[in-house]
């Protein structure tokens, strides 16, 4: 039936709504047709046929060989392996990340992308370092970080492009404000595996990262070294890119590159 509510939300709202009805309509039954799923709503014909439509062009609903009927598409099959893979991530990297810790010394985080913001969603500190926070959670800007930016240089251009135009904000006097700049060190960190930040996003403090990879071989992922730039140099940082791409390589093979 119909909620009453519905009556008294903006229009943009309450299409959503629906939308999202539709969706578990089909995820309950299986599949349905147009006219079903209008009567469930208790809406006419044409108000489901509109939002179908909208869903079957993004994917979210396709219809089936019998013309008339639809069930759930493969858009929402991808947005749940996202979610899942994620999840996994967090839960894989934990037996990497804490024994790299205690070797190297230092802060050692998992971190995705969002828009244009590294997201850390696992962190262990090394014995030298002094934990006056956590990173879990918290969100850099990425053309700042070691982590962002071995996640932007995996990137399309268009992808890559968004990120370019929402601009790319100064933190410190080392951090990459110019375009061609970022670009010509997103190639480099492509060609040689790993990235490094040195006094970007804060004074004192560098950073390098290595790719995570999922089952497909797409960066899904960026495993990171951070410590006080007195003690993690830039020559410190490249004696221990190795280590830190063999490490981001096991949580890739956790779960399911093969490379």
């Amino acid at each position: 039936m119909t909620d009453p509510g519905n009556e008294t939300r903006p229009a943009s709202i309450q299409s959503v709504d629906r939308a999202l009805q539709v969706l578990e309509i089909l995820a309950r039954q299986g599949q349905g047709g147009v006219s079903d799923i209008a009567d469930t709503l208790g809406v006419h014909k044409s108000t489901v046929s509109r939002l179908v439509s909208v869903l079957e062009a993004r994917g979210f609903v396709e219809q089936l060989a019998d013309r008339g009927k639809y069930r759930l598409g493969f858009t929402l099959v991808r947005l749940a392996g996202a979610t899942m893979a994620t999840r996994d991530l967090g839960k894989e990297s934990r037996d990497i990340c804490e024994p790299l810790a205690d070797d190297v010394g230092e802060t050692v985080n998992l971190a995705v992308l969002e828009a244009n913001r590294a997201i850390n969603i696992t962190e262990a500190n090394g014995p030298l370092g002094i934990a006056l926070r956590t990173w879990v959670g918290q969100s850099s800007p990425a053309h700042a970080t070691s982590s962002g930016k071995v996640l932007l240089a995996a990137l399309a251009e268009a992808q890559l492009a968004q990120v370019i135009d929402s601009g790319l904000e100064r933190f410190t006097p080392n951090t990459i404000t110019e375009p061609a700049v970022l670009r010509e060190q997103l190639l480099v960190v492509a060609a040689r595996g790993w990235s490094m930040a040195v006094e970007e996003l804060e004074e004192g403090l560098n950073a390098l990262a290595a790719p995570v990879r999922d089952h497909s071989g797409d960066v899904v992922a960026a495993l990171s070294v951070s410590g006080p730039s007195f003690r993690l140099t830039e020559r410190a940082m490249g004696d221990l890119s190795a280590r830190v791409r063999e490490s981001a390589l096991e949580v890739s093979r956790r779960i399911g590159f093969p490379g």
